[in-house]
């Protein structure tokens, strides 16, 4: 464990986010989105990274390891906390740590829009935080999470798998569940939601139909929900919602989606020419327009009506990198490189 926890000590030092050993290589930690290999810290053995396991996961977490070859688990050193993945490749041990900053942050230290500040105000709906992984989005929420925290008194249940973000209650009452230690899954944890007197609900990720269908209940039924999924805009979160069910489910999940969706926030984290990751982002926010297009299966048509929207606050991704662009603070080729449309792009810059 020393050996880890010198590394973990080096992701801090270095302001790193992320931490990857595996047998028989050396590790490698990930500054400002950048792999960088450390040549001078010996390679991990089989024994070591298999006493790394025994230590460090639970026994319920073991379980799941040994049966289906991959668990996720939190991890802390020194009062710093990570959330960790191990998995099997090639029959060899290897994990990732990416640390959990202790201070969650506002939306103006995130480069986050303040209209985020308007989702966070609400009293009941469905709000998603998507994106790659690795882009962000579980310090978005947290920080949504944290403002409803500081401003109003509310009842706020998170579930995840891990927990990653630790909150202190201040006007509100938080409980933090996660996923094998509280609860078997997402979909039971949300279902228990409705005996439990809850206000705002933060589910660490939409993994299949069964959460979906019972966050975007909980949305109807007077709850605020925010949740994650990896998709890269809003359209294609809308898709990938959709076709989580079966045919002969889709047409509910469509009226039910139309109507308690709230707005869907894509956003992807860009090298700054001055250093570090700056977010560029897209925001969908549900009105008459769009929830006639989701009832009505024309979700190709979103990307249009975020383009034409700026007025009612919605902000088109390509746009909002032609700003970053303008501004000085990314390149015209990672501007290319992270556009869903390059081409649209070609015609802005």
């Amino acid at each position: 464990m020393e050996d880890l926890n010198k590394l973990t000590e080096l992701v801090i030092k270095e302001g790193a986010s992320d931490l990857h050993i595996s047998e028989n290589r050396n590790p490698y930690i990930r500054v400002a989105g950048q792999l960088v290999p450390l040549l001078k810290y010996p390679k991990f053995t089989k024994a070591l990274m298999e006493d790394i396991v025994k230590e460090v996961l639970s026994d319920s977490k073991k379980t799941i390891f040994k049966s289906t070859h991959s668990a996720d688990f939190s991890y802390t050193h020194d009062g710093e906390r990570f959330r960790a993945h191990v998995y099997l490749e090639q029959q060899k041990i290897c994990m990732t740590f990416r640390h959990v900053p202790k201070k969650i942050q506002s939306f103006p230290e995130l480069n986050l829009p303040s209209s985020l500040e308007y989702f966070a105000k609400l009293k009941s709906g469905f709000f998603l935080v998507t994106g790659p992984t690795g882009h962000g989005k579980s310090t978005t929420l947290a920080s949504m999470i944290e403002t409803i925290n500081n401003e109003r008194l509310e009842n706020i249940i998170t579930i995840e798998d891990p927990i990653e973000y630790l909150f202190t209650a201040n006007k509100s009452v938080i409980h933090q569940r996660e996923i094998g230690m509280d609860t078997p899954d997402f979909a039971t944890a949300l279902r228990n939601c409705f005996r439990a007197d809850v206000n705002v609900i933060m589910v660490g990720e939409m993994r299949d139909a069964d959460t979906i269908s019972t966050a975007v209940s909980a949305a109807e039924t007077g709850h605020l929900v925010f949740s994650t999924l990896h998709t890269n805009s809003a359209a294609q979160t809308v898709d990938r919602i959709i076709d989580s069910f079966t045919a002969n489910q889709q047409i509910q999940i469509r009226i039910q989606l139309a109507s308690s969706l709230s707005g869907i926030f894509s956003q992807r984290l860009i090298p700054r020419i001055s250093g570090g990751l700056i977010p560029a982002y897209e925001l969908l926010i549900n009105n008459t327009a769009v929830s006639n297009l989701i009832r009505d299966k024309r979700t190709h048509e979103l990307d249009m009506v975020i383009e034409t929207s700026s007025q009612e606050g919605m902000i088109d991704f390509n746009k909002c990198l032609v700003e970053r662009v303008n501004k000085g603070e990314i390149s015209i080729e990672n501007a290319y490189l992270y556009s869903n449309n390059p081409r649209s792009l070609e015609k802005m810059l």
